[in-house]
């Protein structure tokens, strides 16, 4: 016997029968859970998952899916930088109850490999530190470093990450009053280009109009919050596979820091509102023209973890319930090379008890969440 989260015990020799319909094919089908990963193979002695998430029995057809993905996380991260492990454990319990198995770090101050293979934890894709300039970021959040440094701290990330280095494209610049780039638009594409050869990805947290641009011709592989972005650099973006993680819900926040620094930095306070009150039709052209759009939702630092929800819910009025449920499962992890619904993969599983396309808020009570086939009580 196993023992999931909150001492509900499995027969985990047992192979663990599912039928529903599943997402995004909208077939519905049987599969089965074997040591973990799934199977379109029929197995014999198959117990039934019941919706009490306690006891085998027959249970109705259902909606399933791959586990949710939160593409923007900071699991490790509180409002003054780092956080114990405990605190750590705790923000990714929250995060896995909300349905999400997988995130991809955004930038956390400590080492959180600890984690990897908990059952109390979503996987982790880890990458490193943030990587800023000093008094030009969050303080105690990451490294901070002159540009003439950025290459070779580009290079120390990459190897201490899996497959991701995040530097932070643009921040206020206190002696100009308003955002500006933190990086030579010449040294941020040598700084992606020794990513690349250190078999890593760059992603860059981008709020102004030329932070975004310079990254996406220098060719950074992600953007995230993205509100500065002009036709002519979405046109890039789709063109070249550049991905864009909007982080919808969080920019509520924009009023109130404009707000915090109108009396001393009035053109910064100007700018965060016209990038706020234009946020809908910024992504909604990036979404209409193809760019990749994935789903995150900056937890971590001051905001909640397991947010997931409002994200997407942010996702879909721009581009409907299914573009959003894509954003944060089968899309997102074919963009993060994880298997999703397939033979062999590892059963990290939704199983809802509604159509989340018809209905968003059924992910907020699901009938059971599946990591690597142990059921986990929310």
């Amino acid at each position: 016997m196993t023992e999931s989260l909150f001492g509900a015990r499995w027969p985990q020799a047992a192979p663990l029968h599912l039928r529903g319909v599943i997402l995004p094919s909208r077939v519905e089908a049987d599969l089965w859970v074997v040591e973990g990963k799934i199977t379109f193979v029929p197995q014999l002695d198959a117990v039934e998952l019941d919706d009490t998430r306690t006891t085998p029995s027959v249970h109705a057809s259902r909606w399933i899916l791959s586990g949710l993905v939160d593409a923007h996380c900071h699991i490790g991260l509180g409002a003054g930088g780092g956080v114990t492990r405990s605190e750590a454990e705790a923000q990714a319990l929250t995060d896995l109850r909300s349905g999400v198995t997988l995130v991809r770090d955004a930038g956390v101050p400590i080492d959180t490999a600890w984690l990897e293979g908990s059952s109390q934890a979503p996987k982790i894709i880890r990458s490193g530190r943030h990587i800023a300039r000093p008094r030009r970021y969050l303080k105690d959040f990451g490294v901070e470093i002159e540009p003439d440094c950025l290459v070779e701290e580009v290079r120390r990330q990459a190897s201490a990450s899996q497959g991701w280095v995040k530097l932070v494209g643009d921040w206020i610049d206190r002696d100009g009053g308003d955002l500006a780039p933190l990086w030579p638009a010449d040294i941020a594409a040598q700084a992606i280009r020794a990513a690349h050869e250190e078999g890593a990805r760059v992603t860059a947290h981008c709020f102004g109009e030329e932070s975004v641009s310079q990254l996406v011709r220098a060719g950074i592989d992600c953007i995230e919050h993205g509100c500065g972005l002009d036709s002519e650099t979405v046109r890039i973006m789709a063109g070249e596979g550049i991905a864009l993680v909007p982080t919808l819900d969080n920019w509520r926040i924009f009023p109130g820091i404009a707000d915090q620094a109108q009396d001393r930095f009035p053109t910064y306070a100007a700018h965060m509102r016209a990038l706020y009150a234009t946020r809908a039709e910024a992504i909604g052209a990036a979404i209409a023209a193809g760019v990749q759009v994935y789903a995150g939702t900056d937890a971590g630092g001051t905001r909640s973890h397991g947010t997931i929800l409002p994200e997407l819910q942010a996702l879909a009025e721009l581009g409907g319930t299914d573009f959003a449920l894509g954003a944060a499962s089968w899309r997102a992890r074919t963009w993060l090379g994880r298997p999703g619904l397939e033979e062999g993969a590892p059963a990290d599983l939704l199983i809802l008890d509604s159509d989340p396309s018809r209905d968003l808020n059924s992910l907020a009570s699901p009938a059971a969440i599946l990591l690597d086939g142990v059921p986990v009580v929310s």
